[in-house]
């Protein structure tokens, strides 16, 4: 079983940076993608990005240039370095993670970006 927990969400004024993290415990080793997806207010949520294994990853239109997705698999955390933040930006960021058996989210944390 896997487990994540989120950490680095806050407040920040547009134009702003924040890096999140995500810390895997449990079979990590067993994880073949690990993604972010957001949750605005009043909305579904919504995928923002995602790494391979392999290290090949995708962004959404939205955030492409201004976030950047990375993994370090020594400490089994991912990150997300948030860049030029806009308020649409808003949202709760949750991490995910799947194994050959399993997809796991982690709790949230709240990212706000108002001035």
């Amino acid at each position: 079983q896997v487990q994540l927990v989120e950490s680095g969400g806050g407040l920040v004024q547009p134009g702003g940076s924040l890096r999140l993290s995500c810390a895997a415990s449990g079979s990590s080793s067993s994880i073949l993608r690990m993604a972010w997806y957001r949750q605005p207010p009043g909305k579904q949520r919504e995928y923002v990005t995602h790494i391979m294994s392999n290290g090949y990853t995708n962004y959404a239109e939205s955030v492409k240039g201004r976030f950047t997705i990375s993994r370090d698999n020594a400490e089994n955390t991912m990150y997300l370095q948030m860049n030029s933040l806009k308020p649409e930006d808003t949202a709760v960021y949750y991490c995910n993670a799947n194994t050959p058996k399993q997809s796991v989210w982690g709790q949230g944390t709240q990212v706000t970006v108002s001035s």
